[in-house]
């Protein structure tokens, strides 16, 4: 995984979240995550359908709720402390489908390696002003502790801007988001796309002795990295 991870943000969109989707598929995301915490469970279902199609090409993964993501055939889903045990999703879900944990520690982050998760998603990297209970910003040195302490992907969340991303790739994540700084614009295309150039700037792969002088450039294509152990 690598590049603009994209959250959907009902309450902060300008757009709606289908609009959203539909930008952030155009600039080449990988994962799209579909978060609604205001909708009943069958009007998550629809947009969440809706959504599904629109994401046939890109990782598409459901926030929480295990039920929906099997009614709509997500590729998987997101996590967090309160919803359902990573053991039980996985078997409801099965070997085949992503399962990516919201992690606050070093120690969560192995624990969620140990129990099979595909990705892990840090959180809160920065304040985050829209979210009064996302807890205290750990900053970029637990991005760095848990690359050097895990092999799965890592995402980086919370009060991530353009000023601040650069420092947030190098630290060593292989994906963020910026939910604020790219639903609430009217450009949110060109929101990511700037994220992914920053990618592409600062986390450019190294060439394999093997290439020679060829360099090898572009972003990973979508799905390969998230195949579940």
């Amino acid at each position: 995984m690598r590049g603009y991870y994209f959250i959907t943000d009902a309450k902060l969109s300008r757009a709606a979240n289908l609009r959203d989707v539909q930008h952030a598929v155009a600039a080449g995301v990988e994962a799209v995550q579909y978060r609604r915490k205001d909708a009943s469970t069958a009007g998550l279902f629809a947009e969440a359908a809706a959504l599904r199609k629109l994401c046939h090409r890109t990782l598409f993964l459901v926030n929480d709720r295990v039920d929906i993501a099997l009614a709509v055939e997500a590729d998987g889903v997101h996590l967090g402390r309160e919803d359902l045990p990573l053991l039980a999703a996985r078997k409801l879900l099965g070997k085949g489908k992503t399962i990516g944990l919201t992690v606050h520690s070093l120690e969560e982050a192995r624990q969620a390696e140990a129990a099979g998760a595909d990705y892990l998603g840090v959180s809160p990297i920065y304040t985050i002003q829209t979210k009064m209970d996302a807890g205290q910003p750990a900053g970029i040195q637990l991005i760095q502790q848990i690359k050097s302490a895990v092999k799965i992907p890592l995402v980086a969340i919370g009060g991530i801007n353009l000023a601040n991303a650069p420092s947030v790739i190098r630290a060593g994540a292989d994906g963020l988001c910026a939910i604020s700084a790219v639903v609430s614009r009217k450009d949110v295309r060109a929101k990511i796309e700037k994220y992914q150039r920053l990618f592409r700037q600062f986390n450019t792969p190294e060439p394999r002795p093997c290439d020679g002088l060829r360099i090898q450039s572009g972003l990973p294509s979508p799905r390969q990295n998230f195949h579940a152990p």
